[in-house]
């Protein structure tokens, strides 16, 4: 799911390892370097967690002495992080906002990681097929307006699905996100209400519902709660064998998400990617193309806290992008 994106990657991460290698902010003076254990720190994103853990776990046999720590607390912890300058590198499905990134008084460079799908997540035993969502009928159960699983908007959509007269819980993030920047900001696109009365952001005030710490934390809700809908990364939902439903497309398509129609989403922002690589691509076009699909970012400092520290993290992040 990287395509192209990698040549930009590339062309990223030599400029970064040129800016490290050249201004360097510590030393690594009177060290033996062949015999330290390096340690790499990073935080953010729960989206980006599945593939991040299993990088780190295979990169300790590809380099024995760079270690990989990485706290999967959530966008809005690793933007803070970043900010504050306690992590080597963070991770963020909501790219930083321009006030974010002059607080972080240093130049940040987004470097695309994967790519992914943002699904709505339910619990309804007895349902067999799988429920068809359109964005407006999403908006209208996030902001209370549609209560009950069998209203008629939603079986209108569902001919021949037997959906339950029974109270829609939903269940949203309680920590800063971008899972639910993604979630929103596609929310935002085919709703004026929701864009209106709630916005974009990493954390929203929600008008109704349960929140929950990370995708783990929403997950887990809603694999307790009968009757429950949420919003996860897909990973999350095969994980746990958590039912989720189709959405309409901007074509009219209902598409169930998957690496193939996350990856035809991704294609139609790649050809125009801003310079900084901070960008939305949520409700895309294209008749197979998944509308709630995102990035995750690495976030990565051009000026780091040593020479040994930012070559390392560079080339873990080379590593992860094109190995």
């Amino acid at each position: 799911m990287r395509f192209r994106l990698a040549v930009l990657t590339l062309l990223l991460t030599s400029a970064i390892f040129g800016m490290v290698a050249c201004n360097p902010l510590g030393s690594s003076k009177n060290q033996s370097d062949s015999n330290r254990v390096i340690a790499i720190n990073g935080a953010g994103s729960t989206f980006i967690y599945p593939a991040l853990s299993k990088w780190s776990s295979v990169y300790e046999n590809v380099k024995p002495k760079i270690k990989v720590n990485y706290q999967s607390i959530g966008s809005g912890g690793g933007i803070r992080q970043i900010i504050a300058k306690t992590v080597d590198f963070g991770a963020t499905d909501g790219p930083m906002t321009d006030k974010q990134l002059l607080e972080a008084k240093d130049n940040v460079f987004h470097i695309p990681a994967v790519m992914g799908a943002v699904v709505p997540a339910y619990h309804l035993p007895n349902v067999k097929k799988p429920i068809k969502f359109t964005g407006p009928i999403l908006a209208k159960i996030f902001l209370g307006e549609i209560k009950n699983w069998n209203d008629p908007q939603i079986k209108a959509i569902n001919p021949g699905v037997s959906l339950p007269n029974q109270p829609i819980v939903t269940v949203h993030r309680s920590d800063g996100s971008g899972t639910t920047y993604i979630w929103v900001d596609y929310l935002s696109k085919v709703s004026k209400t929701w864009a209106n009365r709630v916005g974009i952001s990493t954390s929203v005030n929600w008008p109704t519902g349960v929140g929950a710490k990370g995708n783990e934390g929403v997950a887990g809700q809603i694999s307790q709660i009968p009757g429950s809908l949420g919003y996860l990364e897909l990973t999350y939902v095969l994980q746990n064998n958590i039912s989720y439903g189709l959405v309409k497309n901007k074509s009219g398509n209902y598409i169930k998400a998957t690496p193939e129609t996350v990856t035809i989403a991704g294609a139609e922002a790649a050809n125009n990617l801003p310079k900084d690589l901070r960008v939305s691509i949520t409700d895309p076009n294209g008749s197979k193309s998944y509308p709630i699909s995102g990035f995750s970012w690495f976030l990565v400092r051009e000026n780091q806290s040593s020479k040994l520290k930012g070559k390392a993290t560079v080339e873990f992040i080379w590593w992860a992008m094109h190995e």
